[in-house]
């Protein structure tokens, strides 16, 4: 594997740090800006929506640009966000340094996966973008536990400056390693993109996307709160539950790509009806340390477990229904992912705020997750009708 592809997987790893470290960071927030917990959340949303809205949007009109400066653009573009977060001296300006952030984040993944395949032979495309996407999952492992670890100690600024940081290595090593001759694919129109959204079908797995995976936001948003406060974990100890989490959510996607190789949507199922059910025990478990550790161990491997099947399962759909906007549909899966986020932050927000309670976030999200599972079972019922194309 190239340096190249050392160089992406390491901005991959900054942007995966500051989209999900914020988690920990909340209470923190909330406290030092003399806002609520719910405010906070929307913080979550906010970039989640940017990244939703903002990636097809930036990817088409950033289209004509060449690849290298493209993604030191991005990248300058992350550490300004960022360092605006920092520097920010009251809410709405994080909401807005968040919001830059996140338009960074949209089209370097989208673009960051088409210039690691270009980058190895055919052969080996899948496991260079495999690699790159690893900065992601090594993001939710260690950024965030150590970011969270940095907060508590130093403040929830120093976060986002040792974010920056990692974006300024990112950017620097793109500079050195990417090549400037890389090749520039025709760009999607944004009328292009919109003809996959005349689908039924694969408007039915983004809902599927965007529920089963949102669902889980609704509690995880505020877990380090629901440690603190239900569970009665001292602050020090959330960083370390985090990095827990972090390796169940690894698992997850491992094993979670395995069980959907065959046949992704009857997967998907027994993924969804497992994760609504310990979405629904998390309710019972959180003033219980122990039981919470385990149910949040489990939560983590099934909430990540759902992703490698909800991708394949839109690409076979996608090469049945519209085969050629294959890599289009696939984005908008992403999209869909982020807009579950979105969603599920600010559910978990109404919820807190109203009279039932932080508490109450678990077995909302499990709500968001049983209707997840409902269009999983009506699109497998329309799969054995109309059977779905096999990827090659």
């Amino acid at each position: 594997m190239p340096l190249a592809l050392l160089a992406l997987t390491i901005a991959a790893y900054a942007i995966g740090t500051t989209e999900f470290v914020i988690v920990g960071l909340l209470p923190l927030v909330a406290s030092d800006l003399g806002i609520t917990l719910p405010q906070a959340g929307l913080i979550v949303s906010v970039y989640a929506l940017g990244v939703t809205f903002g990636a097809p949007i930036l990817t088409a009109l950033t289209g004509r640009i060449p690849r290298k400066p493209l993604l030191l653009g991005l990248m300058a573009l992350f550490i300004l966000g960022n360092s605006a977060a920092a520097l920010s001296s009251n809410y709405s300006l994080l909401l807005v340094a968040r919001v830059l952030s996140a338009f960074a984040h949209g089209v370097f993944f989208s673009t960051g996966a088409i210039i690691a395949a270009s980058l190895v032979a055919p052969d080996r495309r899948a496991s260079a973008i495999a690699l790159m996407f690893m900065g992601l999952t090594f993001a939710i492992i260690t950024g965030v536990p150590l970011g969270t670890m940095i907060g508590q100690a130093f403040g929830w600024r120093a976060t986002f400056w040792a974010v920056s940081g990692l974006g300024v290595i990112g950017l620097l090593a793109i500079a050195a390693f990417l090549p400037s001759n890389l090749k520039r694919p025709a760009p999607a129109s944004l009328a292009d993109q919109a003809r996959v959204l005349t689908s039924p079908r694969l408007l039915l797995v983004y809902g599927m996307t965007a529920l089963g995976y949102g669902g889980t936001f609704v509690a995880f948003t505020y877990l380090a709160a629901i440690l603190e406060q239900i569970s009665g974990f001292a602050p020090g100890h959330v960083s370390l539950i985090l990095m827990l989490y972090g390796v169940a959510i690894a698992a997850g996607n491992i094993l979670g790509g395995r069980l959907a190789n065959r046949d992704p949507a009857r997967a998907l199922v027994w993924l969804f009806a497992a994760q609504a059910l310990v979405l629904l025990a998390f309710t019972f478990t959180a003033p219980h340390p122990v039981l919470v550790l385990i149910t949040l161990a489990a939560l983590g491997f099934l909430s990540f477990a759902n992703v490698p099947g909800l991708q394949l399962y839109v690409v076979q759909l996608a090469q049945t229904h519209r085969p050629g906007s294959v890599d289009t549909a696939s984005a908008f899966n992403i999209a869909a992912f982020n807009l579950g986020i979105a969603v599920g932050a600010w559910a978990g927000g109404l919820v807190v705020a109203s009279s039932l309670g932080l508490g109450a976030t678990p077995w909302v999200g499990a709500i968001l997750v049983a209707a997840a599972l409902i269009l999983t079972l009506w699109s497998a019922s329309l799969d054995a009708r109309d059977p779905v194309s096999v990827p090659a």
